[in-house]
Parts: structure tokens; C-alpha cells; sequence
């Protein structure tokens, strides 16, 4: 999945699997929040991440095809 989709982008697909904001995927990995909205964004419109606000924080999930994808790793 990494070669596919880079590390980063694979990390962070891999990383949900419960719904997660931005700022709390950038502290669990170590990245500023705008690296991880980039990669949020490239996944979201791969329709391998879906988005849903919740207050005030965008909360990001897979996908199926995103779920099937990170369990082919």
C-alpha cells in the first residue's frame, strides 16, 4: 500500500480505523496539521476517506474501498 500510495498517505489510512479529526492524526504521527489535511485531501478524493463535521472538527473515516485497500497491505 505504501508504494501505491506513499508512506505518509498509507500511514495515515491505515491509522483509521475509528473516526479522527485533523489535529488528531498530526499529533499521533507527528505532522503538522496541514500536511496531514493535504493527504486527507488527496485520499478524500481518491473516495479512499470520507469527511463529517462534528462541532467544530472535521472527523475523517475510510471508505469501504479505503477499508479494503488498507487490508490488503
Amino acid at each position: 500500500m505504501a508504494q501505491l500510495l506513499g508512506p505518509t498517505r498509507a500511514g495515515l489510512l491505515a491509522a483509521l480505523t475509528q473516526p479522527a479529526s485533523t489535529a488528531q492524526l498530526a499529533a499521533r504521527h507527528f505532522l503538522s496539521p496541514a500536511t496531514v489535511s493535504y493527504h486527507l485531501g488527496v485520499l478524500h478524493r481518491a473516495g479512499l476517506v470520507a469527511r463529517a463535521r462534528s462541532g467544530r472538527s472535521v472527523l475523517y473515516r475510510r471508505t469501504p474501498e479505503g477499508s479494503r485497500l488498507a487490508r490488503s497491505r
